[in-house]
């Protein structure tokens, strides 16, 4: 009889591990889902410093904040991510143009090279939101050797350039669905878990690859 009972508990605990095994495999599912189409609506601003150096990490952040200062009115009444790729890449000898004359008001000749490409980033946490890994375009500004510790966050929306508070409000204008603004902010109280399984589903898809 205790033989029964101790087959019956264990069929329980397998049908309970089956059970737990079809939901993380059915949420991972659905997270890369929406993590994918959240990658397709954004664009990453992505500066490289030349080098870790104190000097050369101070400089990469005025080269972002003069970057973001051009490209954020810019952007501003952009409907797409498609429309925003399309009129940065119109502008890249203008960006390139604004991170060489910075550079050189510094006191430094590197060269600046600004470009429009994909690029893999890692889960990133900022101020009221959490970006999943991923493939991401990305507006790169390159300066010198390009060696040292980089910046990044998001251009288009500009989600870094809002308060916490307006994340939500600014992703959804930029035709975010309510589904992707859940993945990536704290309202939805699982966010960083679903950023985590999206960076975990894509690691074992390239290791399938």
């Amino acid at each position: 009889m205790k033989t029964e009972e101790k087959r019956g508990k264990l069929k329980l605990l397998e049908i309970g591990l089956l059970l737990f095994l079809a939901a993380f495999l059915a949420s991972g599912a659905a997270a890369l889902q929406t993590g994918q189409e959240l990658s397709d609506k954004v664009v990453r601003l992505h500066v490289l410093a030349n080098s870790d150096s104190g000097e050369d990490q101070a400089l990469k952040l005025k080269v972002r904040d003069r970057i973001l200062a051009y490209a954020e009115p810019l952007l501003a009444s952009v409907a797409d991510r498609g429309e925003a790729e399309a009129l940065l890449q119109s502008r890249l000898p203008e960006l390139e143009q604004i991170a060489a004359r910075e550079i050189r008001a510094n006191g430094h000749d590197y060269a600046a090279a600004v470009e429009l490409e994909d690029t893999v980033f890692p889960t990133r946490e900022y101020e009221g939101f959490t970006l999943p890994a991923g493939k991401y375009l990305a507006l790169r500004v390159i300066i010198g050797d390009g060696e040292g510790r980089n910046w990044w966050c998001v251009v288009f929306p500009p989600l870094c350039a809002a308060a916490s508070a307006e994340v939500p409000e600014t992703a959804l204008a930029a035709g975010l669905t309510s589904s992707q603004v859940g993945l990536i902010t704290e309202e939805n109280q699982g966010y960083v878990l679903k950023s985590k399984l999206v960076e975990f589903w894509r690691g074992l898809e390239g290791k399938l690859d």
